[in-house]
């Protein structure tokens, strides 16, 4: 079937993916293209095939989904992506969908809501998880008024204990994280204010707002 939509999925899971890919599979007007379970090799499948829908996980080794989306929107690619996620607060589902996702779904998203998602984005419609959708209007509303709050509530705490002068081993026994998790917060909060370093971050969240 030459109208068949070609579809690219990677994803982290191995059991997740085979359910996503079995999905796929079962819809006539689908044709499953590549199959990855890493970032960096899914952005080099959409290169080479021009699949029609990218289902990316958000969070991949290699490159994430929106790292994967921003190289596809420096390049100018047409493939359209559908980002399925275990993260639904707003700022995540913000920072997806302005990097271009054409879907944002719950990796509890159940096959039928998938493949319908992967046939509107394929005519090019956008769909949004319901249970993200009032996350991501607050952040809409918020970037509207000039606040740019863009970070998750996690971050938010992690960042109001940087501020208050504490180490990131410190962070983790007040807020019952490892330290390795807290240095990810950290990083996450960095790219999102386009910083480098904890006075940079503190100074920026001030500028905009995002401390008192």
């Amino acid at each position: 079937m030459a109208d068949r939509v070609r579809v690219l999925v990677a994803e982290d899971h191995p059991l997740f993916r085979q359910a996503v890919v079995r999905t796929v599979k079962e819809r006539p007007d689908f044709e499953v293209v590549a199959v990855s379970a890493d970032g960096r090799q899914a952005l080099e499948a959409i290169r080479a095939l021009r699949p029609d829908v990218a289902v990316l996980d958000l969070k991949m080794p290699g490159l994430d989904g929106v790292q994967v989306l921003n190289a596809l929107t420096r390049d100018g690619d047409s493939t359209r992506v559908v980002l399925l996620s275990a993260y639904l607060d707003g700022p995540t589902a913000f920072e997806a969908v302005a990097a271009g996702a054409a879907a944002y779904l719950s990796k509890d998203a159940d096959g039928t809501r998938i493949a319908d998602a992967i046939a509107a984005v394929a005519r090019g419609e956008t769909v949004i998880g319901q249970e993200v959708q009032s996350g991501l209007a607050q952040q809409i509303r918020a970037h509207r008024d000039g606040r740019r709050a863009l970070l998750s509530e996690r971050e938010r705490e992690v960042l109001g204990h940087v501020a208050a002068g504490r180490s990131a081993p410190e962070i983790g026994r007040l807020l019952f994280l490892s330290t390795a998790t807290v240095k990810g917060h950290l990083q996450s909060l960095y790219d999102k204010l386009g910083v480098s370093d904890r006075a940079a971050a503190v100074a920026e969240a001030m500028r905009r707002g995002l401390l008192e």
